[in-house]
């Protein structure tokens, strides 16, 4: 007798589940569970005609395009089989667009910017032996090794890939819109708090719910070192990063004090709405943005900050008080039903410690915990307004300085250390 496509459905999710449920005992299975999970995925495959729809969909990645329609679209999971555009510079600034898989190592991404090197009318010399490597938006360099694979997410928010003779590494500098910087209005002062902080949760929940399970099981075993990479999740982290790094740039790229004082209720004001509506991500990230030490010093800002909000201030600072294991924030998590949104480095963290310290544990416990927060969808009762897609866009591609240096030198020149 020949069994329904629906009794065999169950079969594979369930066995993965079991496995997981036995990586605290048996870490060593790790590899095993992450192979089980791919085969999962490929009995649960979609059809040839949305094989062709997803082939033909290639995606910039997360920060290296600013094409506002794609940054509309609702985001969908990253797969290492994807293809990106991605641009890689030379040393001169100048840059090549390639096209490759998201798991593409290093010596292949390398191959494709020396081909079109070998065509560009700006390289009078043939590329000889070239390296890839990560500058950040402070001048730090990590240099690839040629096997590593799927380096695109694990990019900070201004880090760009520069291609390079191992003579010229040290030469190397940041791009000159990462290093300088020019004060002026934000489009932020027009938008209303409640729309800023719908459109924040709404991108959110699209890039947590973009993350397989799985993905925080790798992480939790083998970190950074993993040879499969968490894709998605490493996008979770950088927006984490993102997120705090937009709110130290837009108040201090504001001249006006009373500006200032209006960003920073605003800000607070955010805050409370993503915490209202249960995305601890953007609600923390904010939060520690606003204590940046290049925010947290404009004693002149903070003073011209109304009591009551200066009171709520320090309430949300006592949900993200590190003290006794984060417990105001892991109370606070307890008592919220779901949907709902982890700040998901912490969410982390506690799973990498329950691993290193006390093995027994099970880290079925944190899958659980996944799928409960993930249990009901998401729905928000607010009404678009003509605006929206301008405050939408706004969110999904926000401008940051994410040096930290600069940012205190901005600060101190808005209220200098004598003041």
């Amino acid at each position: 007798h020949s069994l329904s496509e629906s009794h065999f459905s169950p079969l594979p999710q369930e066995l993965y589940l079991c496995a997981v449920q036995e990586l605290s005992q048996f870490p060593e299975l790790v590899e095993d569970v992450l192979k089980l999970q791919r085969w999962t995925e490929i009995l649960q495959c979609p059809s040839e005609e949305d094989k062709e729809i997803r082939k033909k969909q290639v995606r910039p990645l997360f920060r290296h395009f600013r094409r506002i329609d794609a940054c509309l679209q609702p985001r969908e999971a990253f797969r290492g089989s994807d293809e990106i555009f991605c641009r890689v510079y030379t040393p001169d600034h100048s840059y090549v667009t390639i096209r490759s898989r998201l798991s593409c190592r290093v010596g292949e991404i390398l191959a494709l910017v020396r081909e079109k090197l070998q065509y560009s009318e700006d390289q009078p010399t043939q590329p000889g032996n070239l390296l890839l490597v990560a500058v950040t938006s402070a001048g730090e360099k990590a240099a690839f090794r040629p096997s590593d694979e799927a380096v695109f997410t694990t990019l900070g928010v201004n880090t760009h890939l520069f291609a390079c003779e191992p003579s010229e590494l040290e030469s190397l500098l940041p791009l000159p819109e990462e290093i300088h910087w020019s004060p002026g209005d934000s489009k932020l002062h027009d938008m209303s708090a409640e729309e800023v902080a719908t459109q924040l949760v709404v991108f959110d929940w699209e890039l947590f719910s973009c993350v397989h399970e799985v993905e925080f099981v790798c992480y939790v075993f083998h970190g950074e070192q993993a040879r499969w990479r968490p894709l998605n999740l490493e996008l979770v982290l950088q927006r984490c990063s993102e997120v705090q790094h937009w709110v130290a740039t837009e108040i201090l790229q504001c001249q006006s004090l009373p500006k200032r004082v209006q960003l920073l209720r605003k800000f607070i004001k955010i805050a409370a709405l993503c915490k209202q509506q249960q995305d601890l991500l953007s609600f923390l990230a904010v939060v520690l943005g606003l204590d940046n030490p290049a925010v947290s010093r404009l004693r002149l800002t903070w003073e011209g900050l109304p009591g009551k909000f200066r009171k709520q201030f320090q309430q949300f600072e006592s949900i993200a008080d590190p003290s006794r294991n984060h417990k105001s924030y892991r109370d606070l998590m307890g008592s919220l039903r779901p949907p709902l949104i982890p700040f998901t480095p912490l969410l982390l963290k506690g799973e990498t410690d329950i691993y290193t310290h006390t093995p027994g544990e099970d880290v079925a416990e944190m899958v659980r915990s996944i799928r409960r927060y993930r249990s009901s969808q998401l729905a928000l009762d607010a009404e678009p307004s003509p605006s929206h897609l301008q405050t939408k866009a706004y969110v999904r591609q926000l401008q940051v300085i994410d040096n930290q240096n600069l940012l205190f030198e901005m600060s101190c020149k808005l209220e200098p250390k004598d003041m």
